[in-house]
């Protein structure tokens, strides 16, 4: 299966020298249902693989240190944070950090597994163990096709990894196609070795595998490591390098996740923000969001991988299968002459391969948690077709009449409201602006006091409108902007103000209203918990609820820490005659 994927992917990278994951290839050759379902099931595949590679890492590192074994989870999340936060880096740092755990892990578990074959050589199969691998009971259960079945399902997780290449082939440098034909090689060569090499390794040492909720628990990597060469120097550095690398595999996931993201959320089934990067131009969108579902994840199932891999490898081959579905319709479509039925035969090969495994995982680990996963890819699936439903609603409304000229006709003077809570510095820089708009400005004000202190509020406020704002807007020979006090029966401020504009845009049902709500900016973060942000509100509910007529404008002030650059419009002193 491993070597059917390897010439099936080679003929996909270069035919998609671009981009040739599945979602791409389904949609053009296949539809676009078919291409949301591949790019829903790598979705899901990518998610759990972070939590099972971070898992499994985690499993390598309880193994060679049992202490840490009751903070499996916490571990688990901690990793998952500093994987996230490297990601959203950048790739170029990333790169760097995953290269030499990558190359020690290769070295240091190749070294020790060609050891151990030549051990087991040596002695006709039967090898003795430095470390006695612990004691597990044996399974009563007859050796059956069934149960042949179910292992392979359980090896096939091992190849979900091969598709990555094919998905990023635009992040290699050029010539793209030769480097990415090399990586996939290396990667098929290094897993088919792994593979095969871990096998014969187990077997010859009697490894099994043991329960990972359990105490003293170990990793079959871990039992095979400490029964080839012991518990020396060399078994923590192959450890070291196995729970580094198995959780950087989860770097896969985060590097594909956030393109796969990017190019569904440009044709519309993924919100705007998955296709737009970030500040260090990394899709940070979708790297949260994978960290927030691979999280969730692990917090559920308590990051125990064996609870974990039943859901695993279900999303993958189900792209797989849409992917060489997809290319054999491309070649059976393609003019070209030369070799395109051997390259039909290698694309449906492997459609036909990955399909029947993908019927055997389904039907060997469906009931050990595959229904899950067969329940998600669907939801999920609606849920990209109800994004789109809800863009092609917002362009039905937002193109509609737009091959129309604009109204010049329609001339008539707007009516300003400037909601105010006292004369300072931000009200007067509202009624300024305000007066640019239009000569019809009303400013509001809410009273919430009641008695002596209400009266005395209201005659200081409407003393120094006089005095700042009508006098100096008579003697420029403008309209005075009017103050409208508004008495709040419950102490509410929002609720009045609301209710003024209501009935002023009811009054004038044709005539343009303007709100200028003034505006404090806090440059201090702390400083945002000390205000009310009342204006927040009011801004909030005229958007949701103003009508056609109504438009918001907000006027900033920004804080600082300096003094006062100028009294509130002082007067100016009289010279001395």
């Amino acid at each position: 299966l491993l070597a059917i994927l390897w010439f099936s992917y080679w003929q996909t990278v270069a035919a998609y020298p671009s981009n040739g994951g599945s979602y791409i290839v389904a949609k053009d050759n296949l539809g676009t249902g078919a291409g949301l379902l591949a790019g829903t099931a790598l979705m899901v595949d990518y998610m759990l693989n972070v939590a099972v590679g971070i898992s499994s890492g985690i499993g390598a590192l309880t193994s060679a240190l049992p202490i840490l074994h009751p903070w499996t989870l916490w571990l688990c999340l901690v990793v998952l944070v500093v994987i996230t936060l490297m990601n959203l880096r950048g790739t170029r740092e990333s790169g760097l950090a995953w290269a030499i755990p990558t190359y020690l892990f290769i070295a240091s578990l190749g070294f020790i597994l060609v050891w151990g074959v030549i051990k087991a050589m040596g002695v006709s199969g039967h090898p003795q163990a430095v470390v006695q691998p612990p004691a597990v009971a044996q399974s009563a259960e007859a050796i059956t096709v069934w149960l042949v079945l179910r292992a392979f399902a359980s090896g096939c997780t091992a190849m979900t990894g091969v598709e990555a290449v094919s998905n990023g082939v635009s992040a290699f440098r050029e010539p793209r196609v030769r480097h990415a034909h090399g990586t996939l090689s290396v990667i098929v060569i290094v897993l088919g070795f792994l593979l095969v090499c871990i096998a014969h390794v187990a077997q010859a040492y009697d490894i099994m595998a043991m329960d990972q909720t359990k105490e003293g628990y170990q990793s079959v990597l871990s039992q095979i490591v400490g029964a080839v060469y012991g518990r020396g120097w060399l078994y923590y550095v192959t450890i070291g390098s196995v729970l580094a690398v198995l959780c950087l595999s989860a770097n896969t996931s985060f590097v594909d996740f956030p393109r796969l993201c990017h190019l569904v959320a440009q044709d519309g089934f993924l919100p705007k923000a998955f296709a737009v990067p970030g500040r260090r131009l990394v899709y940070t969108a979708g790297i949260l969001f994978l960290a927030a579902g691979s999280g969730a994840l692990l917090t559920v199932f308590g990051g125990i991988t064996d609870r974990l891999i039943p859901l695993f490898a279900v999303g993958a081959f189900l792209s797989f299968t849409l992917s060489q579905a997809g290319m054999a319709a491309h070649w059976r479509r393609s003019t070209e002459g030369r070799g395109r039925h051997a390259k039909l035969l290698i694309n449906g090969t492997g459609a036909i391969a990955t399909g029947v495994a993908l019927v055997i995982i389904l039907l060997a680990k469906f009931v050990e948690g595959a229904w899950l996963t067969v329940v998600v890819i669907p939801c999920t699936l609606m849920l990209l077709l109800l994004v789109r439903r809800y863009y092609d609603d917002v362009d039905a409304q937002l193109l509609a009449g737009s091959n129309r000229r604009i109204d010049v006709r329609n001339r008539e003077e707007a009516l300003v409201i400037v909601p105010i809570s006292r004369w300072d510095r931000v009200s007067r820089k509202a009624i300024e602006y305000a007066l640019r708009l239009s000569n019809d400005v009303t400013a509001l004000h809410v009273t919430t006091l009641a008695g002596p202190d209400g009266e005395e509020h209201e005659n200081t406020l409407r003393r120094e409108w006089t005095r700042f704002v009508e006098t100096p807007a008579r003697e420029s020979g403008l309209r005075p902007p009017k103050l409208q006090l508004i008495p709040s029966q419950f102490r509410s401020v929002v609720a009045p103000v609301l209710r003024e504009i209501e009935e002023a845009r009811d009054r004038f049902p044709c005539r343009p209203v303007f709100i200028v709500l003034p505006e404090i900016v806090e440059g201090r973060w702390w400083g945002y918990l000390l205000h009310t942000h009342r204006e927040r509100r009011v801004r909030a509910r005229l958007l949701r609820y103003g009508g056609p007529t109504v438009a918001v404008i907000g006027v900033p002030w920004q804080l600082t820490a300096s003094e006062p650059e100028e009294g509130l419009a002082e007067e100016e002193p009289v010279a001395a005659s």
